[in-house]
């Protein structure tokens, strides 16, 4: 690549890129200057105008896949409508690839996208002829914003995501339609992913997150933080969409990666706004137990992205940073005597965090915080992990029996964790053709290509024994 082409590449990536994404190593200049360099180097460089287009391309999608949902969540509150936004969204990103390949990119790139996603809103109002209303009267139905999206507080465009969780959990809403709609609309999960996570027909899923729309407009639900007195009975559905975005960064539910880093981190950075708005025990909990998951985040997986057990981690890559913080905001929330499933949760992945190995886990410990978990949250999901604690704590023909009466249940029978479980115990006490069947089955029930790949090796060494 010559010089020239890394030129115009660099001037394109600094203006273009939030602050938080460009390299450090990337020079930023200002809007005009930049602009003229551009320019001047299409001209003197045409042969290379192909490459420009497709570096902002490229840099469109990046910008796509870590803005779109917070771009999304201010539009929705400048229109009070979710498709009128997500079109407009979209109008907008289509206009950037137009304009500033010609023109240049703005300064605030995710400002600009806001305001031209804006004004496209209107001019789609005006086209559909469903209003006699003019344009002055339109605007004055969308909430103000300055001539220049940039000079607007970079914090309150970060905290429409939250005002539009609490939104999406509204009471108005059924607890499941205040999950999905969250899950799809605020942070961009498919319908697919969200179907497996709650273990239902993708199709039912799409119809909920329909009708969700529709009531969210025909009862005008505002897009707001509730009122301070409001906030604990609305709590719970909200920490339960951040964690299932968080579970599904963690441990994907389908395609290469074992982790979706950026869903994640996401969900802790939506934690954190919820501590700073209602620092109550629970919401400490959910925070500890993100953190205490993510602290051993390098460790899950190979230099090929292959799945690394917990029994088979490098402890030693564990960030010992997360750890301490997770951990002494689980002792803050135990202490208040308040806490819920979260904390509890939270405490079990103390205790794994505290141990310098596996065989110095204390597992009479970790059961004991199942059975107190399962008191509050009669979850077949929390039986089958206790039932792995106790596997571990009284040997693997307990645990087996405890998960195959939970298998006779039939609400974990596609469940790929229940088999993988079954099939590891059944490997353990040396039933090779059971552990072979249940291996097989856990297979065909999971779309990660990571976890496929471990399974595949599992059933290889026992076959060959």
């Amino acid at each position: 690549m010559s010089t020239e082409t890394k030129e115009v590449q660099t001037l394109l990536t600094s203006r273009l890129l939030p602050k938080t994404l460009a390299a450090k190593s990337f020079r930023h200049v200002h809007t005009r200057d930049a602009n003229a360099k551009l320019n001047e180097k299409v001209l003197r460089f045409g042969d290379h105008v192909i490459n420009i287009m497709e570096d902002i391309n490229e840099i469109l999608n990046q910008l796509y896949k870590s803005e779109s949902r917070r771009i999304l969540a201010t539009l929705i509150r400048l229109l009070g409508d979710f498709d009128l936004a997500e079109d407009a969204m979209h109008d907008a990103f289509r206009v950037a690839m137009e304009e500033w390949t010609q023109k240049g990119v703005p300064a605030n790139p995710r400002a600009w996208l806001i305001s031209v996603g804006r004004f496209k809103a209107i001019d789609r109002i005006r086209r559909q002829s469903k209003f006699d209303t003019p344009l002055e009267a339109i605007q004055e139905k969308l909430v103000d914003m300055d001539d220049d999206p940039a000079q607007q507080d970079e914090q309150s465009i970060a905290d429409d995501q939250l005002r539009f969780i609490f939104t999406c959990c509204h009471p108005a809403l059924s607890p499941e339609a205040r999950t999905a709609l969250t899950l799809r609309e605020v942070c961009g999960l498919t319908t697919e992913e969200i179907a497996r996570a709650y273990l239902i027909n993708p199709a039912t899923l799409a119809q909920r997150i329909v009708r969700a729309k529709s009531k969210i407009k025909d009862a005008n639900i505002p897009y707001q933080v509730p009122e301070e007195q409001e906030l604990p009975a609305r709590l719970y559905t909200v920490l339960q969409v951040v964690y299932l975005v968080f579970n599904e960064g963690y441990s994907a539910s389908s395609g290469d990666s074992v982790m979706r880093v950026d869903l994640s981190n996401e969900a802790i950075r939506l934690g954190r706004l919820l501590l700073d708005l209602l620092p109550v025990a629970e919401v400490k909990g959910l925070l500890a137990l993100m953190l205490l998951h993510e602290s051993r985040r390098p460790a899950r997986t190979d230099s090929n992205g292959d799945l690394i057990l917990l029994e088979e981690q490098d402890r030693n890559l564990w960030n010992q940073g997360l750890i301490q913080e997770g951990i002494a905001l689980v002792e803050q929330a135990l202490r208040s005597g308040q806490y819920g499933i979260y904390t509890l949760q939270a405490a079990i992945a103390a205790v794994h965090a505290e141990a310098k190995t596996l065989p110095q886990t204390d597992w009479p410990q970790i059961v004991a915080l199942y059975d107190r978990l399962l008191a509050l949250e009669p979850s077949p999901v929390i039986r089958l992990n206790r039932a792995v604690a106790v596997a571990m704590r009284d040997g693997p023909a307990v645990g087996l029996a405890l998960i195959d009466r939970i298998q006779q249940e039939e609400e974990l029978a596609d469940y790929y964790w229940l088999h993988a479980a079954r099939a590891d115990l059944y490997r353990r006490v040396g039933k090779t053709a059971e552990a072979d069947a249940a291996y097989q089955k856990a297979l065909a029930l999971t779309q990660l290509e990571p976890e496929r790949r471990y399974l595949q090796k599992r059933l290889m060494e026992i076959r060959q024994k």
